[in-house]
């Protein structure tokens, strides 16, 4: 394989399809880290992935940020024998993401209650699952983790919400058993975005294939 052949090409049907594709990304991507803030503040429990890094950071005595990238390559690094390519999106979601969490962090208050916080983590983990959906839609490639599961779905010909629930209870298996913080919200994550992102994926998927076959045929 070349070496250029593991990138994805940037393609187009128009100059304006390819615009409205990088503004449907970077939207995505933001809304990917409004939703992380949003289940964090919720106070009832963080992401399997987020289980999975505090559980190698306690065991080996390492920071979280440093676990996280670590766990991003280990991820990329399984994209090998599923012969998945890196995208700009799979790039700029490393980079955005984050950030973005952090905004929101900075802006959402701290729940007064339970009452305001399990809400608080709902609309976070749906929005995740919006989110998802429109980065990928955009066709610039996944991000790491989200390359995982639609490679698995290319291979294995299971549906997205059975490949993203067995990912999501594996990772947080492992990172209970590391001794990760576990909550409800970690179990309603990890049971309920695969459902979720099995229904806007497909649907953002067909309004941005129709979106780009009108701007194909508009001079």
């Amino acid at each position: 394989m070349r070496f250029t052949s593991v990138f994805l090409p940037i393609r187009a049907t128009s100059p304006r399809d390819l615009v409205e594709r990088v503004v449907q990304l970077l939207v995505g991507l933001f809304l990917y880290g409004v939703a992380l803030g949003l289940m964090v503040r919720g106070g009832i429990g963080v992401a399997p992935w987020d289980v999975l890094a505090l559980g190698i950071a306690g065991q080996a005595g390492i920071g979280y940020g440093v676990v996280t990238v670590l766990v991003s390559l280990l991820v990329l690094v399984l994209w090998i024998p599923l012969r998945q390519r890196v995208g700009l999106g799979t790039v700029l979601n490393a980079l955005l993401v984050g950030p973005s969490a952090d905004l929101a962090l900075a802006v959402l208050p701290e729940p007064s209650s339970l009452w305001v916080g399990a809400p608080m983590f709902v609309a976070g983990l749906v929005l995740l699952a919006f989110a998802t959906g429109l980065y990928i839609a955009a066709d610039f490639g996944p991000g790491p983790r989200d390359g995982l599961m639609t490679g698995l779905v290319r291979v294995t010909g299971w549906p997205v919400w059975l490949v993203r629930t067995l990912i999501e209870g594996s990772v947080l298996l492992i990172g209970f058993l590391l001794g990760g913080p576990v909550g409800v919200g970690t179990v309603l994550f990890a049971f309920g975005v695969g459902p979720l992102i099995g229904w806007f994926l497909p649907w953002t998927t067909r309004l941005r294939q129709k979106r780009s076959l009108v701007l194909a045929r508009t001079p």
